[in-house]
């Protein structure tokens, strides 16, 4: 134990963010879910993606009262990013108030895999604790550009 939170993954490989700048996109996405927009589920996510330049982009859920037209917190961190000019990411956490390790929904997996499956999403629980997977983990035998070439 580290201050206090358990750690749950093994060091990071060479390019993954490790102490301070693993630290310190674990606290954004933290943030980012203070101001989550979630007046009807009640449920505020945070997320925060690090991209390959080492900037990060964080983004929450914003509900709607025509409940289609929410956003996930994932996709408005990778759409901020994207807008920024920014395609290409190592990691990304992802921040709840659950007791357990928060998970992207089936579409921001998607949305995630469209830029490659080799990086890394921390998810974690309200307590601060958190697990590591690959998005390829997350997504397996997904549907990606590359497909689209293979027609």
């Amino acid at each position: 134990m580290e201050g206090g939170r358990q750690h749950l993954v093994p060091a990071a490989p060479p390019g993954q963010p490790q102490g301070e700048s693993l630290q310190l996109l674990l606290r954004r996405s933290r943030e980012a879910k203070n101001c989550a927009y979630c007046p009807y589920s009640r449920f505020p996510v945070g997320a925060a993606l690090l991209t390959a330049g080492g900037e990060i982009f964080s983004g929450c859920n914003v509900e709607n009262a025509c409940y289609s037209l929410g956003m996930c917190a994932e996709r408005t961190a990778i759409q901020k990013a994207i807008s920024e000019g920014h395609t290409s990411f190592k990691a990304m956490a992802i921040s709840s108030d659950m007791r357990d390790f928060i998970t992207p929904c089936g579409a921001c997996r998607q949305v995630m895999r469209e830029f490659g499956t080799d990086w890394d999403v921390y998810l974690t629980k309200a307590d601060g604790t958190y697990i590591v997977k690959r998005l390829e983990e997350l997504l397996p035998l997904s549907f990606g550009p590359e497909d689209l070439k293979k027609v």
